[in-house]
């Protein structure tokens, strides 16, 4: 909780993309599930929004690590493969 009494967000600390509140990676489980929450009415725009995340974590995480940089494979997993898939509109597949 925060000074007010409000639960405190799950956001980023960058440029080391740790979450603010719990140290974990960040998106951490409790921001994923926020995230989700806040875009169910439109899951293509929470696809952009961790897009363009990920883009900016991947800059900060070169800066920071110039000579080996941030696995590219293992910044899609931890920004992208865990968003729940849209369903196709009824009647098409």
């Amino acid at each position: 909780m925060d000074g007010v009494g409000h639960p405190r967000r799950h956001l980023p600390l960058r440029p080391l993309w740790l979450c603010r509140v719990c140290a974990a990676p960040w998106p951490c489980g409790t921001a994923r599930l926020a995230l989700v929450a806040e875009y169910a009415h439109d899951r293509t725009a929470l696809h952009v929004h961790l897009c363009a995340v990920l883009h900016d974590a991947a800059a900060d995480l070169y800066r920071l690590r110039p000579d080996t940089g941030p696995d590219p494979a293992a910044l899609f997993t931890r920004f992208l493969a865990w968003v729940p898939r849209t369903r196709p509109p009824t009647g098409q597949r």
